[in-house]
């Protein structure tokens, strides 16, 4: 067999790619059908915003592709023949795939705006927005709201949010205007498409009902061990199996009516790509690793303090919205994220406080996080004045807000206090395996192929150090002495930490991991703690 017929053969081996219609498409024909992004989810058997991920221009590979590609056709049939759901226009002789002109106009264009600018005090251009002809409950406040984001009738100002009234949801608000009627001939807009029905009822709150994130976890651990019989072990061992899909099931559920829209798998820069196939890439985390080299005279007790839940605190950081733009210059600009290179200051503390940018040897610029910028620039204002400012060469950022993982947070923080309170060490264990693996597996992971984001793996990551040395500032300035530092929740002081740090399990809270002796030089003591 010849070179080209063996090349023809494995041509004739590999089947014909499913066609997919343009991504703007797809997302047309999704609404036009009245599904949401987590009834395709569930259907394909992916997250929804992995679905968001196909409609802004990402396809789906191999079989998943295959699945989708049918799916929309068949939508795409259904229009055509005519058996379009409430509010689609009448069908035509061929397939009507394009977007109707309501949605190619300023509203896509302020989607794709909002997604770059990424500032948490702009408009909700991020997410679909809607003008409601007859307001709806808000999805946050339950009083009457004149738009939908996302599929949510929310207000666009957050301080129009107030506490519902005991007038009926459905009760057009007296003050609202009425839109204007139509010109004539001009395309049905999106709010006269689908009539204000799905939210009659009571106001909900937010991510408050039983059904919520939060009894979510519950139900998922309740049902586990009916399913192994009340075995802990099994149930524990199949929860910490599923901890990464469920993780991002948390996630989706925590996003709904969200102001943006999460980038899943956004362009990420070489520093960010890992150098080799078992190396590392280019991002220096600052990971605190030290030692106090010489203690007071005599022999001292040091407690061996643990920093509860350090990842779960860390959730709450600058992250990056969406794809991160180069630039230069010295200016930080407090309203994005990413990572930076800079010049770090000399730090001439050494001898009671860990460097902040963690324990490195070679001089020189590094890549640094947002969490260590900030917390250089934090040290080098006048409240604290430990340093000089830090030199920045260029950066890598977006659009930020630290919000953007809060729900998230919240409910897996939520679960974990109940589950202390109740003594309850299988659900402790699963809430624990899904924030740990949810950070560590959002990099360059097979694991997680929902979610590709290296730049916040690293800004979690550090800020979770960053919070650690703060406490190791705090306990110095309240007059401990500071003996070690390590990672991201392992604090060695001498002195009373009690009238400093609160004891307990709760993730404001430190509890006590071990006691020791050292001194008088003897450094045999200072090594042989329980790590």
């Amino acid at each position: 067999m010849s070179d080209f017929d063996a090349i023809d053969a494995l041509l004739a081996a590999v089947g014909p790619q499913a066609v997919l219609p343009p991504a703007d498409v797809r997302r047309e024909l999704r609404e036009r059908a009245r599904l949401s992004k987590a009834q395709v989810a569930r259907t394909l058997g992916v997250s929804p915003s992995t679905v968001g991920g196909w409609e802004s221009g990402r396809d789906p590979a191999d079989e998943i592709r295959a699945k989708y590609a049918y799916l929309l056709d068949g939508l795409a049939a259904k229009f055509t023949t005519g058996t379009e759901l409430e509010g689609a226009s009448s069908a035509s002789s061929a397939p009507d795939v394009s977007p109707p002109s309501s949605v190619t106009g300023e509203n896509e264009a302020g989607d794709d705006a909002g997604e770059e600018s990424g500032d948490d005090t702009g408009d909700d251009a991020g997410d679909e927005v809607e003008s409601l002809a007859a307001p709806e409950p808000c999805v946050l406040c339950g009083s009457p709201a004149g738009h939908r984001v996302a599929g949510f009738a929310q207000h666009l100002d957050p301080a129009d949010c107030r506490p519902a009234t005991t007038t009926s949801p459905t009760t057009t608000s007296p003050t609202a205007t009425s839109p204007e009627p139509p010109a004539p001939g001009a395309a049905p807009s999106r709010a006269a498409a689908r009539p204000a029905q799905r939210s009659r009822g009571p106001a909900k709150r937010a991510f408050q009902e039983e059904s919520g994130p939060e009894d979510l976890i519950g139900r998922t651990v309740r049902a586990a061990l009916a399913e192994h019989r009340g075995d802990v072990d099994a149930a524990l061992a199949a929860l910490l199996k599923r901890a990464i899909p469920d993780a991002m099931r948390l996630l989706d559920e925590t996003r709904k009516g969200a102001r943006y829209d999460i980038v899943a798998h956004p362009w990420i820069p070489d520093i960010l790509r890992k150098q080799t196939s078992k190396g590392a890439d280019r991002i220096w985390e600052a990971r605190p690793k030290w030692t106090r080299h010489e203690l007071p005279p005599g022999r001292h007790e040091v407690t061996a303090l643990d920093v509860n839940g350090a990842y779960l605190s860390a959730l709450k950081t600058h992250l990056p919205l969406g794809q991160l733009e180069h630039t230069t210059g010295f200016a930080h600009d407090r309203r994005r994220a990413g990572v930076h290179l800079i010049t770090p200051p000399e730090w001439e503390h050494g001898a009671v406080l860990p460097n902040p940018i963690g324990d490195r040897d070679e001089p020189g610029p590094l890549w640094v996080t947002e969490p260590t910028l900030r917390l250089l620039l934090r040290l080098s204002g006048p409240k604290h004045a430990l340093c000089a400012p830090p030199e920045i060469h260029e950066s890598y950022t977006s659009g930020a807000t630290e919000s953007l993982l809060e729900k998230f947070r919240v409910a897996l923080k939520d679960a974990r206090d109940t589950a202390i309170t109740e003594d309850d060490e299988v659900t402790l264990e699963y809430v624990k395996a899904m924030y740990s693996k949810f950070v560590s597996t959002m990099g360059e992971s097979n694991y997680n192929r929902e979610l590709y984001r290296p730049d916040w793996m690293h800004i979690i990551r550090s800020q979770a150090f960053a919070n650690l040395w703060m406490k190791a500032l705090k306990a110095h300035d309240e007059g401990l002495t500071v003996v070690r530092a390590m990672g991201t929740d392992e604090l060695h002081v001498i002195g009373d930490w009690h009238r400093v740090f609160p004891e307990g399990r709760g993730v404001t809270e430190v509890k006590m991991k071990d006691t020791y002796t050292a001194g008088s030089g003897d450094t045999e003591d200072m090594s042989g703690e329980e790590e």
